[in-house]
C-alpha cells in the first residue's frame, strides 16, 4: 500500500509555499489540527522528517524539499488526468491558457473572448505574455494551450503546428534628443556601436535565449518587455528598432525620430499554435476563430502606448491610429 498520497502531498506544498500550517489551513479550507495531523502521519509513515519547526513558522527539511520537488510533478499530473476526464466527459477544455508575444496586447482579443464565453462558459481562460523564443517555450513546455501572436519561426524538433496570422513590421527609432538623431546620413554599425541599444529579453526558460539587432560588444539597456523598450527610447537613454504600429504615432507626435539604418529589420511574421494531436473543443475554437479573423491588427492597436508627458517633452499631440500589419492568406 502506498504511504504517500496525493492529499498529503498537496498538503506539504501548500505548507511549504504559504510558510506555517495556519496559513496552508486558510489556503485548503481546513482546521489547523486537520493540516498537522496529515503531516504528522506523513513523517510517521515514511519515517523522516519533512519541516524543522520555528514557533508558527515552518521550512522543509532536505527530506521534505526532495519530496516536494518530485511531489509537484505527480500533482500535476494528477491535474491534467483530472482535466483530460472532464475534457473527455464534456469536450470543452475545464482551463485553457493563451499566451501572445510582449509586442501585442490581450485586450484586442476582447470580442473574441465573449464569443468564447457564449458558448464555453466553463472554460476558465489565462492569457500570458511572454517574449522571443519564450513564447514558444511556454508552448512547448504546456504553459499555454495555444499560441495567438508568436514570433518568428518555432523552434526545431516540431511538436507543435503552426500557421501565419500576418506580419509586423519595425522602425528604427531614437529621441529627438539622442546623439543619432542629428546624423543625417545612414546610420551603421560604426555609428550604431558607439551608443546604447534598448533591448528586450527572451523570457525563455530552457531553450536557447534569442538576441534581435544587437552588435558584438553592444552597450545594451535590457528591458523585460516592449512597454518599457518604448518607454526608455521616448525617454532618450537607448536606440533600437519598434513595431512600427507602436513608433509611428510618436513619430508623428515628434517624440521619436525614425532614422535609416544600413541593416534594416526585416518584417516579423507572427504566428498562431498549438500542439500537434492535441484537439479539445476549445482549442478548435480558438483556431477557427483566429483563422476567419486574424487578430493582428487589433492586438496592435490595442498596445500602441498612451502618450504620457516625459520630463523636459511638450505634452503629446493627438495620434492617429495606423496600424501598419500585412494579413497573410
Amino acid at each position: 500500500m502506498l504511504r504517500i498520497s496525493l492529499d498529503a502531498l498537496l498538503t506539504v506544498d501548500t505548507i511549504a509555499r504559504r510558510g506555517s500550517f495556519s496559513a496552508a489551513a486558510k489556503e485548503l479550507f481546513r482546521v489547523p489540527s486537520t493540516i498537522s495531523y496529515t503531516v504528522s502521519k506523513l513523517e510517521e509513515d515514511l519515517g523522516v522528517a519533512l519541516f524543522e519547526r520555528f514557533g508558527p513558522r515552518v521550512v522543509l527539511t532536505a527530506a521534505g524539499e526532495e519530496l516536494l520537488k518530485e511531489g509537484r510533478y505527480l500533482l500535476k499530473a494528477a491535474g491534467d488526468l483530472e482535466s483530460r476526464v472532464r475534457r473527455v466527459a464534456s469536450g470543452w477544455e475545464t482551463e485553457f491558457t493563451i499566451g501572445v508575444d510582449s509586442a501585442l496586447s490581450p485586450f484586442g482579443l476582447q470580442d473574441d473572448i465573449r464569443a468564447f464565453y457564449e458558448v464555453a462558459d466553463q472554460t476558465r481562460l489565462r492569457i500570458v505574455k511572454e517574449a522571443l523564443s519564450g513564447t514558444w517555450e511556454s508552448l512547448l513546455d504546456r504553459r499555454v494551450d495555444f499560441l495567438a501572436g508568436a514570433a518568428g519561426e518555432g523552434p526545431s524538433g516540431g511538436g507543435y503546428t503552426a500557421e501565419p496570422l500576418g506580419k509586423m513590421s519595425f522602425v528604427f527609432v531614437v529621441a529627438p534628443s539622442h546623439p543619432l538623431a542629428a546624423i543625417r546620413h545612414r546610420l551603421g554599425k560604426a555609428e550604431l556601436s558607439e551608443h546604447r541599444a534598448v533591448s528586450v529579453a527572451d523570457s525563455v526558460r530552457l531553450l536557447q535565449a534569442r538576441t534581435v539587432g544587437l552588435l558584438f560588444g553592444q552597450d545594451t539597456l535590457t528591458v523585460p518587455d516592449m512597454q518599457t523598450k518604448y518607454d526608455f527610447q521616448v525617454a532618450g537613454l537607448g536606440f533600437g528598432f519598434l513595431p512600427e504600429a507602436w513608433a509611428r504615432p510618436a513619430i508623428e507626435a515628434g517624440r521619436l525620430v525614425e532614422k535609416a539604418v544600413e541593416e534594416p529589420k526585416p518584417d516579423e511574421t507572427l504566428f498562431m499554435a498549438w500542439r500537434t494531436g492535441e484537439d479539445g473543443a476549445a482549442l478548435h475554437w480558438w483556431r477557427e476563430r483566429l483563422r476567419a479573423a486574424p487578430p493582428l491588427e487589433r492586438m496592435l492597436a490595442m498596445n500602441c502606448p498612451v502618450e504620457r508627458p516625459l520630463p523636459g517633452l511638450s505634452p503629446p499631440l493627438s495620434r492617429p491610429g495606423a496600424v501598419h500589419v500585412t494579413t497573410l492568406s
